[in-house]
């Protein structure tokens, strides 16, 4: 397993890490993803740490607390080999309280996912969204007591635009707080808005990315092809769960599959791994998040490791994948002499 740096931290992370949001499968939303139980997921740790996959991220949100329940069951007794992740921010109840980046939410919910998780501290916990009505400085604030408390390693973000990783990030190191190491995004073959302000951003700051959903929201498992039926089982064959989803054109989608399976060939890789393999030579990130929903999933993904496309064949996967720059990137891609592309 390759370890890498996470953004400008000392901490450094395998190249590949577990989602655990497959445990649970509270609901019609996370049962689309998966619905793992404790003996299940203890197979499937086992299976991570005999692969050197030792980091395992969750949020208190999955299966409303269930996926770090039975994460924390997993890995009992074997939490000094491994590192965790998790996140809070959204609504865990109905008060009015209970929602958001204030130092009562912040406060309660990592209270709350430790005891879930049954550890005492927390390796790296994000925001999963921006809260735009708490005042940055109180934000940042609970989180740098959090980690002179012990209670946290590092800190990190999820889905944050540009302007908001920038502010924070400012803040945190005029004022000597806790800052960022990592921002927890969507990046895919076919959801690539990343590389337009994050990635530079990222590249600037020392921002290490978490890729959340490589696989496009299931749509670049091998499993999607032009003219045929969606899989029975399937994310996206469930009621509301599409909806919540990165929009992607259907035309657009096969013609990145379409290349993925050309790919395949030349290779002998599945779709899955080539897909992967494309994001870890990718800039800015550090570690990729597999969401296998079992065992075979998690084998086949692992063989995205130990080999490398080439140039030619990333350059390939480049173009299929292309899409029109919103403004103001495609009028910066016009003085690249002065303002280069991060890829």
């Amino acid at each position: 397993m390759e370890y890498r740096q996470l953004g400008g931290s000392g901490l450094k992370v395998p190249v590949l890490s577990f989602g655990a949001a497959t445990f649970g499968g509270a609901g019609e939303f996370f049962k689309a993803w998966g619905g793992s139980d404790v003996k299940e997921a203890q197979r499937i740790v086992d299976l991570c740490l005999e692969s050197g996959v030792t980091m395992f991220d969750t949020a208190d949100i999955y299966s409303r607390g269930q996926s770090e329940e039975i994460l924390g069951q997993a890995l009992r007794g074997r939490r000094d080999q491994v590192l965790i992740s998790t996140k809070g921010t959204f609504r865990m109840g109905e008060g009015a309280n209970e929602v958001g980046s204030s130092r009562f939410h912040l406060t309660r919910a990592v209270e709350a996912s430790l005891k879930r998780l049954g550890t005492d501290y927390i390796d790296l916990y994000q925001l999963h969204g921006f809260d735009a009505q708490t005042p940055i400085p109180e934000v940042l604030g609970t989180l740098d007591e959090l980690v002179r408390a012990g209670k946290i390693r590092y800190v990190g973000c999820s889905n944050f635009s540009g302007w908001h990783l920038m502010k924070s990030l400012a803040h945190s190191a005029e004022h000597g707080l806790a800052g960022y190491v990592a921002h927890q995004a969507y990046y895919s073959l076919i959801g690539r808005e990343y590389e337009w302000e994050l990635m530079p951003l990222a590249l600037d700051q020392g921002v290490g990315c978490v890729v959340w959903s490589p696989l496009g929201w299931g749509r670049l498992t091998g499993k999607i092809r032009r003219g045929q039926p969606l899989p029975p089982k399937s994310r996206l064959q469930s009621q509301g769960v599409i909806d919540m989803g990165p929009p992607v054109a259907d035309e657009y989608l096969y013609r990145v599959v379409d290349a993925l399976d050309s790919l395949a060939k030349e290779t002998g890789k599945s779709v899955p791994q080539i897909a992967l393999n494309w994001l870890l030579q990718r800039p800015t990130v550090a570690t990729v998040i597999l969401g296998a929903r079992n065992e075979a999933q998690l084998r086949d993904n692992l063989g995205a490791l130990g080999w490398n496309l080439t140039p030619e064949q990333v350059a390939r996967l480049d173009a299929a994948s292309a899409t029109p720059l919103a403004y103001p990137y495609w009028h910066q891609r016009g003085f690249a002499e002065r303002n280069p592309p991060p890829v």
